[in-house]
Formats: C-alpha cells, structure tokens, sequence
C-alpha cells in the first residue's frame, strides 16, 4: 500500500499543480465551473501533502492525527466541490436564462467558502466522538451527493433537446456529469460501504486505494472542459471504427475472392 500511495504522491504532485495552473486561463475568460475545479484540485492537493504525512509518520503520532484531520477535510471538500461541478454544469442546460443573470464570480468565491468552512465545522465537532460513530455521521455525509449526481445527469439529459446550447457545449457538459458521476461511484462509494459496516483488511486497503486515485481521476476534468476534447475523441473513436470496418470488408472479399 506505501509503494502504491508514493506513486499516487508523485504522480499527484507533478499533474495537479500543472492543471491548476491551466484552469487558471479559462477563469479568465467568464466562466465560473473553473472556479470549483480550482478548489477541487487544491483539495486534491491537501489530500496528496496528507499522503506524504501518512507514509513518513507513525500512525499514533500527533502529526498522523493532524494528517488524517486534514485528509478527511479534504475528502469532503473533494465531494462538496464535485457537486458544485455538476450543478453549474446542469444549470448551464436546463436554467440558462436564471445561469445567464447570475453568472457574477462574486457567488461561486462565496459557495466555495461554505464548502470549505463546512467540512471544518462538521469535522471539528465530531472528531473527538467514538470512532464507530464518526465512521456512520462520515459516510453519511459522503452518500448524500449521490442522488444530486443522478438528478442533475438525469435531468440535464432530459433537457438536451430543448437546449440552444451549441452541440459540442452539450457533449462536454454532459462528459463532465458522467465523468463526475463515474469518480463519484467507482473511488468514493467503496469507501461508503466499508464506513457502513463491511469492514475488513480487504475492503479497507481497496477502498482506501481507490480513495487515493481520485486526486488523478480529477485532472480528466480539465480534459473535458477544453474546448474540441470530446470532438477530437469522438473523431479518433469514429475513425478506428471505420478503419475496423473497411478492414473487415477487405477480409471479407478477399476470402469471397479466394473462394472463387
């Protein structure tokens, strides 16, 4: 688990810092998903720099208690910011004129500071409780978003058709809430289940692996909001399938030729 958790630290440290840095050119240009990106990239870090404390450190050690403080405040951050995500990314389809007047910057600063502040709040009162009961209230806190997840995929697709969004507006926005829905299920939900009750060696090394690979999972994100990404994707996917096709056919004829 060490050696896979400073892959995951390397890896994390060398990509993330980067794609903050080209999120950074979109804030400029009026869009506000980038915002929460931001702040999901910076938890991410918060939760690679925990990493770090959490190999290096012995487990009962002050400095490992701060570290997993930390990394649970970054973990509910991480979640709380994927639900601001896929929430500007639903409006932008099915409330565009209510998005269009108030698309300010002065919101999206004041909702990241609650979904900072919150994490701290909740965690800082219920850190020092039983351990059972913390796992329950935590992973609580953490299934919450899921049905928000579905509403807004849901109901960003069922909006599509009436939609005067661009095209290819309308395939990154729906990319981004599969691509957060996907993160969401895969990486957090096992960690879920195992706070609920199934608790094992196994259950707890898988899920608290698959926690670690979200910080990497979140950088597909600046991959989606570029603009032409899903186009160039969809090309590369039509064009080996032709490829296969017209390879296919040739076989084809060539055994009807030889047959002959």
């Amino acid at each position: 688990m060490k050696v896979v958790t400073c892959i995951i630290i390397s890896i994390g440290l060398c990509l993330t810092p980067v794609a903050i840095y080209a999120v950074c050119s979109l804030v400029r240009k009026d869009q506000v998903a980038p915002i929460y990106v931001i702040n999901l990239l910076i938890s991410d870090l918060i939760k690679l720099c925990c990493l770090i404390i959490w190999v290096a450190e012995e487990e009962e050690s002050i400095t490992s208690e701060v570290g997993y403080f930390l990394y649970d405040v970054g973990l509910m951050a991480s979640v709380g910011f994927m639900v601001c995500v896929a929430l500007e990314r639903y409006l932008v389809i099915a409330r565009p004129l209510w998005y269009s007047f108030k698309r300010t910057i002065k919101i999206p600063v004041v909702v990241c500071v609650v979904v900072w502040v919150l994490p701290l709040v909740f965690i800082s009162s219920t850190f020092w409780i039983h351990f059972e009961v913390y796992f329950i209230i935590y992973a609580t806190y953490l299934l919450l978003p899921l049905p928000l997840f579905i509403f807004f995929l849901g109901g960003t697709i069922k909006a599509l058709s009436a939609s005067r969004v661009p095209s290819d507006e309308k395939r990154r926005i729906v990319g981004i809430l599969v691509l957060v829905l996907l993160i969401y299920t895969l990486l957090f939900m096992p960690t879920v289940i195992w706070q609920l009750g199934v608790e094992n060696n196994i259950s707890t090394n898988i899920s608290f692996l698959f926690v670690q690979l979200s910080p990497l999972a979140d950088l597909f994100l600046y991959v989606f909001m570029r603009k032409g990404t899903i186009d160039k994707l969809l090309a590369s996917v039509c064009c080996c399938r032709m490829d296969s096709n017209v390879s296919s056919r040739m076989d084809s004829n060539d055994i009807c030729s030889s047959s002959v």
